[in-house]
C-alpha cells in the first residue's frame, strides 16, 4: 500500500469500499458545516451575531475545502501531504467545534470517522496507474 492522491472524480476506479468512502467523506463534510454553524450560533453572545458567527466559520471552511481539496478539482491543487494535513486540519475543527458546544462523544466519533475515511482516500493498492497516453511495455 501506498499514499496517493485519488484524483478527480471522474477518472477514480470506484469499488464498494470507496462508493461507502465516498459517502461517509459527503457526510463529513455537510457534518462541517452544520457543526460551524451549530457553533457559532450557541456561542456567539446573542441569538443574531451567534447566527453571523456561524454562517461566516462555515462559509470559511467552505471556501478553504473549495480552494484546496475540493473532490471536482481544487482551485489550487496542493501535494499530497499538505492535502492530507489541510484536511484534517478543517474536519478537526469540526470535531473541535462539536466539543465546544457540549458535544464532546460526538465530536471524538466525528474525529474518528474523518481520519478512517481520510486514511481509505489516500491509501492506494497495487501498482501505481500508468499515465494516459503512455504505450505499455512491449507494444
Amino acid at each position: 500500500m501506498r499514499v496517493a492522491k485519488p484524483g478527480p472524480v471522474k477518472d477514480r476506479k470506484w469499488t464498494p469500499l470507496t462508493i461507502a468512502n465516498a459517502a461517509l467523506a459527503l457526510a463529513l463534510e455537510g457534518g462541517l458545516l452544520v457543526s460551524l454553524f451549530l457553533w457559532g450560533v450557541a456561542t456567539g453572545p446573542g441569538t443574531l451575531s451567534g447566527i453571523v458567527i456561524g454562517v461566516g466559520s462555515a462559509a470559511l471552511a467552505a471556501v478553504v475545502w473549495g480552494t484546496f481539496l475540493a473532490a471536482g478539482g481544487p482551485k489550487i491543487p496542493l501535494p499530497v501531504g499538505p492535502e492530507i494535513v489541510i484536511k484534517l486540519a478543517v474536519l478537526g475543527v469540526a470535531a473541535l467545534s462539536l466539543s465546544g458546544f457540549g458535544h464532546g462523544t460526538l465530536g471524538l466519533v466525528f474525529a474518528g470517522l474523518a481520519v478512517i475515511s481520510v486514511a481509505v482516500e489516500y491509501t492506494a493498492v497495487g501498482p501505481p496507474a500508468e499515465p494516459r497516453g503512455t504505450p505499455s511495455e512491449g507494444s
